[in-house]
C-alpha cells in the first residue's frame, strides 16, 4: 500500500509561494520606486515557485516522492538560486528589512525542503509498517507547517509595513502559477483528509493479517474490534464530507473500501476466531484420544474421534475458502482505492514540467 501523506507537508509550503503579489506600477526603478522594489523580489521568486510546482505535480502523478528526488534537488538550487539573488539587491534608500525577511524566509524554505523533507521521504518506507511510525510522520509534517507558517506570517508583515511605510498599494495575483499552486493545495488537502479515513482501516487490516498468520486470538479480536470503529466512525466522517468540486469518486471509493472493512469485521473475521477456537479444541481432543492406551479404546471412542476428524476437516476447507476470499476482496479494495486516488489526483492536479 504506497503511501500518500507526503503530499500533505507540501500544501503548507504551497501557502507560503501564494505571497505572490502584482503592484500598480509606472515606474521600475527598484532603487527608487517601492513598488518596483517589491515587485522585483516577487519576479525572483518566481522561478521557485515554478520549480516547486513542477516538483509537487511530479509526487502527485508519480505517486512516492522518491521517484522524483532529483527534482527536489533541482528544487532546492532553484530556492538557493532565489536566495542569492535576493542577497544581491541593494537596502531600499537604506531600509534592508523586506529583503532581509524574504532572505530569511528562502533560507527556511530551503532548511525545510532540504533537511525536513529529506527526512519524510526516508519516511515513507516505514510508515507502511507501523502505526507508531505514521504518527511520527504526521508529527513531523505538522511540526514542518509550523515553521513555514511562521516564516510566511513574517514576511506578509514586513511587505505590509514595507507597504505602508512607501505608501504602496498592494493587489493580489491572478497569475497562473498562483492559481494552479492553490488548486493543487485544494486538491491535496481534500485527498489527505480522504486518506486518512482509508488509511487507518487499511493499516488494522494489516495487523488483522498478521495476528491470523500467527494465530493469535486475543489480538484478532482487539484488531478486529478497532476495524469495526475506525471503519463507523470514517463513514461518518465521509458523511460530513463533501465532493470535491462535484466530483463524488474519491469520497465513494473510501466509503465502498470502509464498507468492506466494517463487513469484514463484523461477519468474515468472527468466523476466523470461530475457527481457531474450533482448531484449539481439536487439538486438546486430538491430544487426549493419542494419550490414551490403544487397548482402552473402545469403538465408540474410536467412532467419536474419526467423526471429530471429518467435522474438523471440514472446518479447515470452510476456514481455507473464506481465508481465500477474504484475501482476494481485500486485494480488489486496495487496488480499486489505490485507482481512484490516482485518477482523482491525475484529473485534478494540474500537469506541470520542470
Amino acid at each position: 500500500m504506497k503511501p500518500r501523506l507526503l503530499l500533505y507537508t507540501m500544501q503548507c509550503v504551497i501557502a507560503v509561494f501564494l505571497l505572490t503579489a502584482s503592484f500598480n506600477l509606472f515606474a521600475q526603478d527598484i532603487n527608487n520606486n517601492p513598488g518596483a522594489y517589491m515587485t522585483s523580489i516577487t519576479n525572483i521568486e518566481m522561478g521557485m515557485d515554478k520549480s516547486y510546482l513542477a516538483y509537487m505535480s511530479a509526487v502527485a502523478h508519480s505517486g512516492r516522492a522518491r521517484k522524483v528526488e532529483k527534482m527536489r534537488q533541482r528544487t532546492l538550487e532553484s530556492i538557493q538560486d532565489t536566495r542569492l539573488k535576493i542577497a544581491n539587491l541593494p537596502y531600499f534608500k537604506g531600509d534592508n528589512s523586506l529583503r532581509q525577511s524574504n532572505m530569511d524566509y528562502v533560507d527556511m524554505c530551503y532548511k525545510v525542503f532540504g533537511d525536513d523533507y529529506a527526512h519524510i521521504v526516508n519516511l515513507e518506507n516505514l510508515i507502511e509498517q507501523s502505526f507508531d511510525e505514521m504518527q511520527f510522520y504526521i508529527l513531523l509534517e505538522e511540526k514542518t507547517n509550523e515553521k513555514l507558517d511562521d516564516a510566511v506570517k513574517s514576511v506578509d508583515s514586513a511587505e505590509k509595513a514595507f507597504a505602508q511605510k512607501n505608501k504602496v498599494t498592494i493587489v493580489d495575483g491572478n497569475d497562473a502559477i498562483s492559481n494552479e499552486l492553490e488548486t493543487t493545495s485544494k486538491v491535496l488537502n481534500y485527498q489527505n483528509s480522504v486518506y486518512l479515513l482509508f488509511y487507518k482501516c487499511n493499516w488494522q487490516e494489516g495487523q488483522i493479517t498478521k495476528s491470523i498468520n500467527e494465530k493469535k486470538v486475543t489480538g484478532l479480536e482487539e484488531a478486529r474490534n478497532a476495524l469495526d470503529t475506525y471503519s463507523k466512525e470514517g463513514l461518518l466522517a465521509l458523511d460530513s464530507l463533501n465532493n470535491f468540486q462535484g466530483d463524488p469518486t474519491l469520497a465513494l471509493a473510501c466509503k465502498w473500501a470502509l464498507q468492506f472493512y466494517q463487513k469484514l469485521a463484523e461477519n468474515e473475521l468472527p468466523q476466523i476466531t470461530g475457527f481457531f477456537l474450533k482448531e484449539d479444541n481439536f487439538n486438546k481432543i486430538k491430544n487426549a484420544f493419542q494419550a490414551k492406551p490403544r487397548r482402552s479404546l473402545t469403538k465408540q471412542d474410536v467412532d467419536t474421534y474419526n467423526q471429530d476428524i471429518n467435522d474438523f476437516n471440514n472446518s479447515v476447507n470452510n476456514y481455507n475458502q473464506l481465508n481465500s476470499d477474504i484475501n482476494n476482496q481485500n486485494n480488489q479494495c486496495i487496488k480499486d482505492w489505490e485507482n481512484a486516488d490516482q485518477k482523482f489526483l491525475d484529473e485534478h492536479i494540474p500537469h506541470v514540467r520542470s
